[in-house]
């Protein structure tokens, strides 16, 4: 590839894209579209190959008269979350206007003259399920306003694109962490509250989860653009599940090894998942990606 297009550039795993085009010499251009805005312009790395393109989610259908270019993949991970997970009108009317924002950049891509568009879908797509491994051929029943807008935009991104003659492959991401994740993930805020010597509550953490790194999951975006052909839907995740409170423990482990960590404290919320894995065996077979970065050394990174 030699001219992409990122935008939602300055998320955690639009940087952890950006660094893992940059790592390959036969990429030219990498346009960067952030909101003209944000506070977090400065985690663009310095490099001549970037350059930024201010333009709002809600602006996407004048995205491609910023960029006079001819470009290859246009990847998609501007998905702007509400302050909350609450589900009431204003949270939902909002995600359906990022399903918009999905169309207009499905056709800013198609006017740049890419040839594949690459969409950040999610694994709340699925709904509740408990299956040892969820793969994209499972059937999807989503019960939250967030699976069912990112389930509804994965299919018209997929019609639209069609149309366009365009390769659409729609990532439904799983449970990621890194530098730059939101402050109140599990990760974040446990490792915070480990750090300031504050007691730790959890529900009993019996679940069977998958995390992947950032960087890993940045090489995954990237190999697709590359190398994945035709329509696709992928799920990305580490491919490995551990009890959640594994994690848990290592983080403590790492950060405060003397710390008592009240599991059981809380309560699971209503109709909780228990198992969540990623079956990454298609997205694996079509690109070469596999993790690189075990959990423990992600964890490392953020506080050592």
């Amino acid at each position: 590839m030699r001219k992409i297009v990122i935008t939602g550039a300055t998320s955690m795993i639009g940087i952890a894209l950006i660094q893992a085009a940059l790592s390959d010499p036969a990429v030219e251009k990498i346009y960067a579209v952030v909101k003209p805005d944000t506070e977090k312009r400065n985690r663009i790395p310095s490099d001549l190959r970037i350059q930024v393109i201010p333009c709002d989610v809600t602006d996407y259908g004048r995205l491609a008269s910023y960029i006079s270019d001819e470009c290859e993949v246009f990847y998609h991970l501007a998905w702007p979350r509400t302050d909350t997970y609450e589900e009431n009108d204003v949270d939902i009317i909002w995600k359906c206007r990022n399903m918009q924002a999905v169309l207009e950049a499905v056709r800013a891509a198609a006017d740049m003259g890419c040839k594949k568009f690459v969409g950040a879908g999610s694994q709340s797509e699925y709904g509740i399920v408990n299956a040892e491994k969820i793969s994209p051929a499972m059937d999807c029943h989503p019960v939250r306003a967030d699976g069912i807008s990112h389930l509804a935009a994965g299919q018209l991104a997929r019609m639209v694109s069609s149309r366009f003659g365009m390769s659409c492959i729609w990532m439904r991401i799983f449970s990621v962490y890194g530098r730059y994740d939101r402050p109140n993930s599990l990760i974040s805020s446990t490792i915070a509250k480990l750090l300031r010597g504050e007691h730790c509550s959890f529900t009993p953490s019996e679940q069977m989860w998958d995390y992947l790194e950032a960087d890993d999951i940045g090489r995954a975006f990237y190999l697709v653009g590359e190398k994945s052909v035709g329509h696709h839907i992928y799920c990305v995740g580490s491919g490995t599940a551990r009890l959640l409170r594994e994690y848990i423990e290592t983080i403590r482990d790492l950060v405060a090894p003397d710390a008592r960590l009240g599991f059981g404290e809380l309560d699971y919320p209503p109709n909780p998942i228990m198992h969540l894995c990623a079956d990454i065996t298609d997205l694996s077979y079509d690109t070469g990606w596999k993790p690189a970065i075990t959990f423990e050394e992600g964890i490392r990174r953020l506080v050592l």
